[in-house]
């Protein structure tokens, strides 16, 4: 169980580092080194929209990785998952500047971070059901913890290697030219993941659907047919995640430049900070969950956001360093409480015949409403209600997660082998009434 957990884990944070890279290069030079013509805060902007991006493309990797971590294995797939994230990743590093071929470099900066986006599609929902299907049901909120440290210490180390070259090299050096050293780093991080995943089993539940024959041809239909309902409510309760964790990682970074006006090393320590106290909410969430059950924890994470959002907004005010540390950690926390116990919550909604599919499809879509909506609309929402515009969307998104959890079962003492064939009930279904 420890080398399956190890695994789970350096492969969702090697992705998300390969992920959120992006987002903190989108915040910091990407407007100079992409979108010069529009000046800094619009090439901002624009930056952080092609951030965007990966959202639309992840219910699409949700749905051909979750067939083939279905039909195939759950193992096979996320070494698929990995080298397409770290090559796709590799390859931003070594793009021209638009200054050099024009559009050309914008058309191929989006084409990689769809890639991106496609990749990560199918990369939670794998590392989640390498946990859960391998832990007891009374630990498996705890073993669930390890893939969902990847965004937290993903952050984390994204944030330290940029601020490694950025101190080392100076700002001037790292707006030209050393931005794309994180990028190509990647590759390194990328081989010793492939390496760690390589050395582990496939999942006991996997294993017995392949012993009964039992895999299904199209995973995606049998999952629309039989379970939609807890497709479109997971992704109603993920998106208070995706909101809280984006709009701290991609949309606060700019807003701190261009607004808050912090230089680019506080702006790093702080994304270290927040990531730090995110890892400890994340664990506690998830044990907690084992013990009073996900819906208790899950229920306090969204009452919380539905304030956290309007007061993190309002707490940051220009020139103060401390108070907007303070509200990026309040998102954060917020998210970690939330965040923790879906690695086990998810995926325990699901059959196993078609669980990945199941599981990151309600994920990923989650991630177009509450991770691509405020970096395409957040300028707007501050235009008209000012920066609280950005708190409001996420009190929406925390009431839409709330009334969708209210909808849905209590799963943590549920079975996960492929012998549990009834779909969990829904709490508006009839018989359960």
């Amino acid at each position: 169980m420890a080398r399956v957990a190890a695994a789970s884990l350096a492969g969702t944070t090697i992705e998300f580092y390969d992920f959120l890279i992006y987002g903190l290069a989108a915040g910091l030079v990407f407007n100079a080194v992409f979108f010069p013509e529009y000046g800094g805060a619009e090439g901002t902007w624009a930056s952080i929209a092609t951030f965007g991006v990966a959202f639309v493309f992840r219910p699409l990797g949700a749905i051909v990785f979750g067939h083939f971590g279905d039909r195939i294995g759950r193992k096979v797939t996320l070494v698929t998952t990995l080298l397409i994230m770290g090559l796709s990743t590799f390859a931003i590093g070594l793009l021209p500047s638009a200054t050099s071929i024009g559009v050309v470099a914008v058309a191929l900066l989006v084409t990689l971070r769809a890639l991106q986006g496609f990749a990560l599609g199918g990369e939670w929902a794998g590392a989640a059901l390498l946990t859960t299907e391998h832990a007891g049901a009374k630990k498996r909120g705890a073993y669930a913890t390890f893939p969902q440290l990847g965004p937290s210490v993903g952050l984390i180390l994204a944030a330290s290697v940029m601020l490694l070259f950025l101190n080392t090299l100076g700002q001037d050096a790292f707006v030209s030219w050393a931005w794309r050293l994180p990028f190509l780093v990647s590759l390194v991080l990328v081989a010793v993941g492939m390496w760690v995943r390589l050395k582990i089993a496939e999942t006991p539940s996997f294993a017995k659907i392949k012993e009964q024959k039992a895999e299904v041809r199209l995973p995606f239909g049998d999952c629309i047919r039989d379970q939609w309902r807890q497709i479109l409510l997971g992704a109603g309760i993920m998106s208070t995640v995706f909101a809280a964790f984006y709009t701290g990682v991609a949309f606060l970074p700019g807003y701190g430049i261009q607004v808050v006006g912090l230089t680019f090393n506080q702006i790093l320590f702080a994304l270290i900070i927040a990531g730090a106290v995110m890892s400890v909410a994340v664990i506690g969430s998830a044990i907690l969950s084992d013990v009073i059950g996900r819906k208790a924890v899950l229920m306090t994470g969204m009452v919380v956001a539905l304030a956290a959002g309007p007061i993190a907004f309002a707490t940051m005010e220009p020139g103060s360093y401390g108070r907007y540390v303070l509200a990026m950690c309040l998102l954060l926390v917020v998210l970690g409480v939330s965040y923790g116990p879906m690695a086990a919550y998810l995926p325990e909604q699901f059959q196993a015949r078609y669980r990945y599919t199941g599981a990151g499809l309600a994920y990923n879509l989650a991630g177009v409403l509450g991770g691509a909506l405020p970096l395409v609309i957040g300028d707007d929402l501050i235009a008209k209600w000012g920066p609280e515009g950005i708190g409001y969307f996420l009190t929406v998104n925390a009431v839409i997660s709330a009334v969708c959890l209210l909808m849905m079962k209590e799963t943590k003492d549920r079975a996960l082998d492929v012998t549990n064939e009834s779909p969990v009930p829904l709490t508006t279904d009839p018989a359960n009434a």
